[in-house]
């Protein structure tokens, strides 16, 4: 099988994995039977979905400097068992301690070094499809939220919340070994038979350079990236992580018809990640992003004034939408922007953003919530987040045209 015809095998046996890890997203199901057991906060109980987001970061830095030593399958492999064995081990919690420790800690540290391997590779098999292709691997990430909600909440009414954990960490185990060793690693400077990059142009946010992660870090604008991606992320994942709680709360629907919503909720975030990955390859990434935060601020900000079921679920989606399509475009984007021969560190070390917004928005959320009763505010300060990020947006873009403007001078 020749390299063009084995890279699509690569994506879809890290889309499979990747859906598997994704099943974190379905925390807001888990929720309130964890409160019940646990007999916690809602603030408390979040704090697990929090510290998975918060470490998975440092594990998709170690992670992706393992992989290109190693290669991805075998850290995929070993990734299979702290991810799945992270979520087994929950189902023996007693206290919040022990959650915190595997659905935290063990499943965080699972996912991050499993996504680093499957996003970063198969970007490096397609740098003609680059966005896309992010958009593709990371929907798989996403779309763990449709199938896990109904599934694990007809689960957990049948055999209760720890029976559940124990059942879908084994599963998950299982899966994600066997999908590793389709996964195999992209060559260096990897680039389609036929296939000739295009050369930089004002406007794009093709660098045409690599660089390693000291040299990003040195790079004034990896910050303002990194903001970006925190801004992106974080309407998003304050509402992924309390989706199920929120809906019933506003909407005074049952659990059952709230896991609807959490799945409606996951279907725009995995669409949002393959639609805005495409059109970023064609509109450019910056025009879809400045496009992105005005659509999330606006459907966010109307959360604060809706209370029917069908009204909200639809503005969720829409958040949902372009949060998954920031989370598609941002592979791509660290790769054009610092190149793709290091992506896999790269892109580890730009998703702290991720984690800061994961660490932000659901502990926002619940504690606004507790206080006042209602979400209105929490709604109102993620609105007022995507604002701040057009005007970063516009910034980034301009300085990129100013920067391939000047080179092309020189040149």
């Amino acid at each position: 099988m020749d390299l063009k015809t084995k890279r699509w095998l690569v994506l879809i046996a890290s889309v499979v994995i990747n859906l598997c890890i994704g099943s974190g997203y379905a925390w807001s199901v888990f929720a309130k039977p964890v409160i019940g057991v646990l007999g916690c906060t809602a603030a408390a109980a979040a704090l697990a979905f929090t510290i998975s987001n918060g470490v998975g970061p440092i594990t998709m830095i170690t992670g992706g400097r393992i992989q290109d030593k190693i290669g991805p399958k075998w850290v995929i492999f070993f990734g299979a068992f702290l991810f799945g064995g992270g979520v087994f081990l929950a189902g023996f919690s007693t206290s919040l301690t022990w959650l915190y420790m595997t659905y935290g800690v063990l499943m965080g540290l699972g996912m991050g070094i499993i996504y680093s391997c499957t996003v970063a590779n198969t970007v490096k098999f397609f740098p003609d499809k680059r966005g896309l292709v992010a958009g593709i691997a990371t929907a798989g990430y996403g779309s763990g939220s449709i199938i896990v909600p109904p599934l694990a909440n007809a689960m957990i009414a049948s055999m209760g919340i720890l029976a559940t954990f124990r059942t879908l960490g084994i599963a998950y185990i299982i899966i994600i070994a066997i999908g590793s060793f389709f996964v195999t690693a992209a060559p260096a400077n990897y680039k389609p038979e036929g296939w000739n990059p295009p050369a930089p142009t004002a406007g794009s946010t093709v660098s045409g350079v690599d660089k390693n992660w000291n040299q990003m870090l040195a790079d004034p604008m990896f910050y303002v990236l990194f903001i970006m991606l925190t801004v992106g992320a974080f309407s998003g994942l304050m509402i992924i992580s309390q989706a199920s709680p929120i809906v019933q709360e506003v909407t005074k629907v049952t659990p059952a018809v709230a896991a609807v919503a959490v799945s409606l909720l996951a279907m725009a975030n995995t669409f949002g990640r393959i639609f805005w990955g495409a059109a970023s390859d064609r509109i450019g990434r910056y025009t879809a992003l400045i496009i992105m935060y005005i659509i999330a601020g606006v459907a966010t900000l109307s959360l604060s004034s809706i209370t029917s079921y069908g009204t909200f679920v639809a503005a969720i989606m829409f958040v949902g939408f372009c949060f998954g399509g920031t989370m598609g475009i941002f592979p791509a984007l660290t790769a054009d922007k610092f190149g793709p021969k290091n992506n896999g560190v790269n892109y580890g070390i730009m998703f702290c953003g991720f984690g800061l917004a994961g660490y932000l928005g659901p502990i926002l959320a619940a504690s606004i919530k507790a206080s006042n009763g209602n979400y209105k505010l929490a709604f109102i300060i993620a609105a007022s987040m995507s604002i701040i990020g057009v005007l970063l947006t516009l910034i980034v873009q301009a300085k990129s045209k100013k920067a391939q403007v000047a080179g092309a001078a020189k040149a």
